[in-house]
């Protein structure tokens, strides 16, 4: 796994729910510099964190971890099209944020 990869896609999933990295936090029992460390890739959570990250943000360790690029989200109320248009984003944002690294 590649801890900068993981710290990107926990980033996107908590700001897709709309979270703060307080409210996730908060959610997860941990310190807002905890969530924050994950997410600039200073720390991996614990399996224990990460099966919360999970269920809190409705996600995949699979997509959080890189091993999926199917983006697990439930987008309810948005067309296919709609749908389409998100994961095309993202993926452009993955391609520019690896040629970062």
């Amino acid at each position: 796994m590649n801890i900068t990869f993981f710290s990107g896609r926990l980033k996107s999933s908590r700001k897709l729910k709309h979270f703060t990295q307080l409210d996730l936090a908060q959610r997860l029992e941990v310190s807002k510099g905890t969530v924050s460390a994950y997410e600039q890739g200073l720390s991996y959570p614990s399996l224990e964190t990460l099966i919360k990250i999970c269920e809190t943000l409705d996600t995949s360790a699979d997509y959080l971890l890189g091993l999926t690029d199917k983006l697990p989200f439930k987008m309810g109320g948005l067309t296919e099209e709609q749908t389409e248009s998100i994961l095309q984003f993202v993926s452009i944002i993955e391609k520019a944020n690896e040629k970062l690294n």
